[in-house]
């Protein structure tokens, strides 16, 4: 059970069809989320990131109307990791909310790195977007 979670988010200037397409497609992640792996391919079926620590596959929810985009992260270690992330719409451009929760025994340094790590993320990931 996560003991703590913080919502980070960020305004893209871009419909949420354009967020959420973007976001989506998990061929992308590579591109925008750095803090979750260098890599990304399609393998048997699922996909696959390259981290310093070794593989992980992300699998997203369904596609959808509402802009859920809530993914399990496996670690290499075969941990399933749930992490919320919502595109909200608001007239022609849309928040990214990421949920970011703390692990059971983590350390304020080791939650404040993630932290930075998924804000940099974000930041990237409306660079990107916006820049199309």
């Amino acid at each position: 059970m996560a003991s703590e979670s913080r919502h980070l988010s960020v305004w893209i200037d871009r419909p949420l069809d354009t967020v959420y397409g973007y976001a989506s497609n998990p061929a992308n992640l590579a591109e925008w989320a750095a803090g979750l792996g260098s890599s990304v391919e399609k393998v048997d079926g699922q996909w696959v990131l390259d981290t310093p620590e070794g593989q992980i596959i992300v699998a997203f929810a369904p596609q959808n109307e509402f802009g859920v985009l809530d993914h399990y992260v496996t670690t290499p270690s075969g941990e399933k990791v749930y992490v919320p992330l919502r595109v909200i719409a608001e007239g022609d451009r849309c928040e990214v909310v990421f949920t970011l929760r703390r692990a059971p025994g983590m350390s304020d340094a080791d939650f404040e790195r993630d932290e930075t790590a998924v804000a940099a993320d974000l930041a990237t990931l409306k660079k990107v977007v916006e820049s199309r």
